[in-house]
């Protein structure tokens, strides 16, 4: 379905997608190299787990929602590639949750199978809001 042109005189970097390396032109969107490596599922749908991926590819759907670097919930259409980024499928779902951590991040596990899948430190700040609200 993607057809990427060759541009030979572009500068490439190496990332990481899904746990796999893989080199793509610089410049590029997080998307977009997803598509060039041949992984173009960015989450789980929260409710029913099925795999979504870009719609708009222009940041107004939020369909392309993926983890960078260990922050969730990052766009992928928006964001460019930068080299040594991690790329990873964003796995949360509704049997997903955030808690606390001893450093006063949180770390999203899933409630069914206990298995932590994220630190999320733009969590931090927006959890400590809710609960200062919660307490007035």
């Amino acid at each position: 379905m993607f057809r990427f042109i060759s541009r030979a005189s572009v500068p490439q970097v190496q990332l990481w997608i899904n746990q796999r390396e893989v080199q793509v032109p610089a410049g590029i969107s997080v998307w977009a190299a997803m598509a060039q490596s041949g992984q173009q599922t960015t989450r789980l749908a929260p409710v029913t787990e099925q795999e979504r991926s870009a719609y708009c590819a222009m940041g107004v759907c939020f369909e392309c929602l993926v983890e960078i670097d260990g922050i969730p919930n990052r766009q992928a259409c928006l964001t460019p590639v930068e080299e040594g980024m991690r790329i990873e499928r964003q796995h949360i779902t509704e049997n997903t949750y955030a808690l606390p951590t001893i450093e006063g991040g949180f770390v999203t596990e899933n409630k069914v199978t206990g298995h932590a899948l994220a630190v999320d430190a733009m969590a931090t700040s927006t959890k400590t809001s809710v609960q200062e609200d919660d307490h007035v």
